[in-house]
């Protein structure tokens, strides 16, 4: 795409699996410098190998981002490494399925960990670097903080916490030029997804249910589609464009399903 992110530094947390390994792959393609951060280190250098087969620059650490003092450890493993951050990507969480009826507060308190307060933690940590770059912000978030799903109030909640964050960031950072936007998944098949399609015992009718109420083309959004607009919004290409709230997700979420 030409986006001019040659050698920026761009974190991107859960990056070595699904939506996060699609962004890093573009990152990569636009010769940008993409840095993973996610708990199993396994999985991170696979990535971080697959790309430097493919002639790509990318680097890894291993953090468990539930806990603070990781956070803290991984951004502090960038600046060691390149001594700046030129954009961040928060993308690392999971729909755990802890819903009001069956719930409790320790599963809920634990799931606003895995996937709210570790976006706060890896923004607070960067944010004298990204104030010297200029650089940008990119929350990942889900469907279910405007759809509601059923049985996952956590996780939707924690997207609607994303999604806040996202509009309360882009006017605090105003005064520093740092862009702040959220990219909105819906129906993406990754691994997670796929996981949670095998429970069923009638998996493909299952997913075939699913397909047909995305409005564009009845498919499900590919890791490449939401990877090409997060890295868009990474860029000087998108340099007036803050504080929004960005649906990639074939219409889901805002057209009629039924048509």
């Amino acid at each position: 795409m030409q986006l001019s992110l040659t050698q920026k530094i761009i974190i991107v947390t859960g990056g070595a699996k699904g939506i996060g390994l699609g962004i890093v792959k573009v990152l990569a393609e636009e010769n940008a410098i993409p840095f993973i951060v996610g708990r199993n280190e396994n999985d991170n250098i696979k990535a971080v190998e697959e790309l430097k087969a493919l002639g790509k620059e990318a680097y890894q650490v291993a953090a468990d981002l539930t806990k603070p003092e990781d956070c803290k450890k991984a951004v502090e493993a960038v600046i060691a490494k390149f001594g700046r951050i030129d954009g961040l990507v928060n993308n690392a969480g999971v729909n755990d399925g802890v819903g009001l009826e069956n719930g409790n507060y320790e599963d809920f308190a634990a799931s606003l960990h895995k996937n709210l307060v570790h976006y706060y933690l890896m923004a607070q940590h960067a944010l004298p670097y990204l104030k010297e770059s200029k650089g940008a912000i990119v929350n990942i978030g889900s469907k279910t903080a405007e759809t509601g799903q059923g049985g996952t109030s956590a996780y939707a909640a924690s997207n609607g916490g994303r999604n806040a964050l996202t509009r309360e960031w882009a006017v605090e950072l105003l005064k520093y030029s740092i862009r702040v936007n959220a990219v909105i998944v819906a129906e993406c098949y990754t691994p997670l997804y796929e996981t949670w399609i095998n429970t069923f015992e009638n998996k493909e009718e299952k997913l075939a249910a699913i397909t047909k109420n995305i409005p564009l083309e009845n498919r499900m959004t590919t890791a490449e589609e939401i990877a090409n607009m997060v890295v868009f919004l990474l860029s000087e290409k998108s340099s007036h464009t803050t504080g929004q709230i960005i649906y990639v997700d074939g219409g889901y979420t805002h057209l009629d399903r039924s048509i």
